[in-house]
């Protein structure tokens, strides 16, 4: 029998230590591993009381995962954006985004979305605002969201 998939999200303080492990090696796995991105995955953002951690699970690892981090302003930033390699092309991110923009709700959002995913995000609100970078090796484009939107 197939298993429910829920929607969690928690602060920091509110993650069990294996939780916290479970959703940093879907992020290392992928991002560092995957993606071949040698960075400081642990940025100290995490653990600020305004960060909100959010994934989908199936009662068993994170299937999904994103983190929505307090900026300055009053602004909302969308960031580590990741389905676990099992679970893609079942339309996970597409319903994380959905449930971290209810989170948000009407403020400012921004995210830096890898170049290929700009039409994704543009689908959940996102505009394009600025010139393309390179993280890591990888293709960025900075995207915002104005408060009040609409999703």
């Amino acid at each position: 029998m197939p298993q429910t998939i829920e929607v969690r999200t928690a602060a920091f303080a509110d993650l069990t230590t294996r939780t916290f492990h479970d959703l940093l090696k879907l992020r290392i796995d992928v991002f560092v591993v995957e993606q071949n991105c040698p960075y400081p995955e642990l940025d100290g953002r995490d653990v600020e009381p305004g960060t909100r951690h959010l994934w989908l699970t199936d009662g068993e690892a994170p299937l999904a995962y994103l983190r929505i981090l307090a900026d300055p302003g009053g602004v909302a930033r969308i960031g580590r954006v990741v389905v676990a390699p099992r679970a893609r092309g079942a339309g996970h991110a597409g319903r994380l985004m959905a449930e971290a923009l209810a989170v948000v709700g009407e403020r400012p959002c921004v995210l830096d979305a890898q170049s290929h995913l700009v039409g994704f995000y543009a689908r959940h609100g996102f505009a394009v605002a600025g010139p393309e970078f390179v993280e890591d090796g990888i293709p960025h484009v900075p995207m915002c969201r104005p408060g009040n939107a609409l999703t």
